[in-house]
């Protein structure tokens, strides 16, 4: 997935090297050993085929305003998964289990302007854009959704 220009447009603009895909892999096994939480497969239903990731992190990441210490979400589908729904249902899927996990702490993710396929999916799940920043270069507008009680 992350070898695809089409997936990787929107995510650091250009391809990943095996290498790069290796170290991410590794670096999503540090993320749960270290915070608790991190990322997961996305699987199709019927099928179990991989079609995408999805999780939290604390990337550190030099942007102003900074992410603070709130969780950041991401995820990415397969192309032949994209316009079925399934990013918002997994996203919705993520943000229960952190609503669950991380109490009333607020979450957060960056996508870059042009991305409206995940804008309105972070829309749909409850995050609000709040304002612009520079990540690698790139112009990325920040949401933030603050968790939803139990009950």
């Amino acid at each position: 997935m992350w070898s695809d220009p089409a997936v990787t447009l929107h995510i650091g603009g250009r391809p990943s090297t095996e290498e790069e895909v290796w170290a991410r892999l590794q670096r999503y096994a540090g993320i749960w050993a270290l915070l608790g939480y991190g990322y997961w497969v996305v699987r199709e239903r019927g099928t179990g085929a991989f079609v995408g990731e999805i999780g939290f992190a604390d990337f550190r990441r030099a942007i102003e305003p900074p992410f603070g210490d709130a969780p950041e979400i991401g995820w990415a589908l397969v192309p032949q998964a994209w316009g079925r729904g399934l990013a918002t249902e997994a996203v919705g899927a993520a943000t229960r289990w952190a609503d669950a996990a991380f109490g009333q702490r607020r979450t957060v993710c960056m996508i870059q302007p042009e991305n409206t396929a995940s804008r309105r999916v972070a829309e749909r799940c409850g995050y609000i854009a709040y304002g612009e920043a520079t990540c690698n270069d790139a112009r990325v507008l920040l949401f933030e959704r603050e968790a939803t009680p139990p009950g």
